[in-house]
């Protein structure tokens, strides 16, 4: 197809083709971009878990070098709220701050997809729509008694290339969003992962932490209860 023809055919669909080509590269803009993201957090992640699984009990100098690390990561917002949390006071609290980070951090990692999952939906539309302004466009040959009624089938095969592309760039999106949407499943479990291995490695600190009127935390706890 040369360039003339596909003018022609763009023009037949009322300029839609033009459109599901903008549609084409946005949707191609944010899968590579999203792709290499999400993949370099999960890698990355897992190194981060990797280190914490290898200890007995996290240190405050490792929380703090994984932090500088992989500062953009949101795994390393979740080790910041471990490194800031008082073990001092009272050890339930640590499981509020870091579920409350892990939520502040999900906006981020699933931004843009909106985008994917709207194209798949509006190019099929769009590309129907093109189809039925090139059918219009089509049966309008009929009006003129000099044309040929073969100029009408190729009208409407012109038409149907509309609906083609939209099909394609819903099949593309499709895929994209799909994939793009287990990695974002796959960070949430791993930050999900993250929070419980650092309150089973923090819990040794809360139960040897510094003594109060002689007494630890733990013994003060148990006496309450």
């Amino acid at each position: 197809m040369n360039i003339e023809t596909f003018q022609h055919v763009a023009e037949s669909s009322g300029g839609i083709i033009y459109l599901m080509g903008l549609l084409l590269l946005v949707a191609l803009t944010v899968a590579i971009e999203r792709s290499w993201y999400l993949w370099k957090v999960i890698t990355q992640g897992r190194q981060v878990m990797s280190q914490i699984e290898a200890a007995s009990k996290v240190e405050h100098q490792t929380l703090e070098h994984l932090g500088e690390s992989f500062s953009q990561l949101p795994h390393a917002r979740v080790l910041t709220v471990a490194l800031q949390h008082d073990l001092n006071h009272e050890f339930d609290r640590i499981s509020d701050k870091l579920e409350e980070s892990i939520m502040r951090e999900a906006p981020g990692i699933d931004r843009h997809l909106w985008v994917l999952d709207t194209i798949v939906t509006m190019a099929p539309l769009l590309g129907l729509l093109g189809t039925i302004v090139g059918m219009f466009n089509a049966f309008q040959v009929l009006g003129d008694p000099g044309n040929a009624p073969t100029k009408v089938t190729g009208g409407v095969a012109e038409a149907l290339l509309a609906t083609a592309s939209g099909l394609f760039i819903a099949i593309l999106g499709l895929f994209f969003f799909n994939a793009l949407s287990n990695r974002v499943r796959v960070i949430m479990h791993q930050l999900e992962t993250l929070k419980v291995m650092l309150m089973n490695r923090m819990y040794p600190h809360y139960h040897d932490a510094p003594r109060r009127n002689g007494k630890t935390i733990s013994e003060i706890r148990s006496q309450a209860a």
